[in-house]
């Protein structure tokens, strides 16, 4: 493969100065330059500013973008009215409020120069769920995607700017590996197909969120399908572990719960898994057992399906439907034994 600047600068601060760089080339005074990129990064200016003022069309006559003003990541001044902040990310997310923050040094900014309200930014090339997105659009911020991105690069096959071709390149090999999951073989799965397979649940079904989990094995991907109340007390929900589907409760969720006196956790946790394995018994439900260890902790498995019996074998590929139908048998399957 054909060496890649952007294999090797693989930080934030990296796409940050690519993004900085083309929409530098939106400026007229630049198509001298290079008029390609320059056609390129103006479809890049209407776009984002598209995403919040609708069929936006004005011609651009001015463009300054840069890096790192008061710690926002990217800032655009477009035509002297227009002012864009970008929150770029690659596999990370947003955090300690930060979106609020720089909206709100932006708007006092655009307030005091006579601009129009920010246009706010949430560029992001790796993945993240849904549910890890909602307060991002709640914060006032557009999301322009991995896929967004991509349909704009490769609107402008005439570029041969090297700079350009490596983003490009790079991109749509991520793209690509986030959805080999549904011609791969099961057995060879890594984190960028698990990534692709949970991006491909939560549009077909509701669920609660998917992310990665650190922990001391190592770590792993993980989806939660559903969160329910057993007793109005305890969280029990289905979890996917990269392989297993694993019915679980909580006794410390976000809202700390009040054990019961003389109660232990263990004994909350066998009573559930005695509990699930009768009602499976009775309902004819397969392929539900004991985990191979039980815990004691704030989240507790109490009973697993193998991946063989829900996902598919090692040797096998995915089929995604029958697999959608699994998942919904048995997160239905969980709110009746709570019930």
């Amino acid at each position: 493969m054909r060496p890649n600047i952007f294999d090797l600068a693989t930080k934030e601060l990296s796409q940050d100065a690519f993004l900085a760089w083309l929409l530098s080339y939106a400026d007229p005074k630049n198509a001298e330059y290079d008029n390609k990129l320059h056609l390129c990064a103006q479809q890049l200016i209407t776009e984002l500013i598209g995403t919040q003022i609708e069929n936006f069309s004005d011609i651009l006559h001015t463009v300054d973008a840069d890096r790192q003003w008061n710690n926002i990541d990217v800032w655009v001044e477009v035509n002297k009215t227009y002012f864009i902040i970008i929150e770029d990310k690659t596999n990370t997310k947003q955090h300690s409020n930060q979106l609020s923050r720089y909206k709100d040094i932006a708007s006092e900014w655009c307030l005091e120069n006579g601009y129009k309200p920010p246009i706010c930014l949430y560029v992001k090339t790796g993945n993240e769920s849904l549910h890890s997105l909602k307060p991002v659009k709640d914060a006032g911020y557009s999301i322009y995607n991995r896929k967004n991105l991509v349909k704009l690069l490769n609107n402008h096959p005439e570029i041969t700017n090297d700079i350009f071709i490596d983003f490009k390149d790079r991109l749509l090999r991520l793209e690509a590996e986030n959805s080999q999951f549904l011609n791969k073989v099961i057995g060879n799965w890594g984190g960028a197909d698990w990534q692709g397979f949970f991006q491909y649940i939560e549009k077909q079904m509701s669920i609660i969120s998917w992310n990665y989990v650190n922990n001391p094995a190592g770590g792993f991907w993980c989806a939660v399908l559903n969160w329910d109340y057993w007793d109005d007390l305890y969280p029990v929900y289905v979890q996917l572990e990269e392989g297993k589907l694993c019915f679980k409760i909580s006794t410390d969720p976000d809202e700390p719960v009040v054990m019961p006196p003389d109660v232990s956790k263990g004994q909350i946790r066998n009573e559930l898994h005695m509990l699930i394995m009768k009602k499976a018994n009775e309902a004819g439900v397969k392929h539900v057992r004991r985990p191979d260890r039980f815990g004691n902790g704030n989240y507790m498995t109490v009973a697993v399906i193998d991946k063989e019996n829900w996902l598919g074998s090692n040797d096998s590929i995915i089929d995604p439907v029958k697999v959608i139908d699994t998942l919904t048998a048995y997160r239905k399957f969980l709110k009746s034994v709570i019930k």
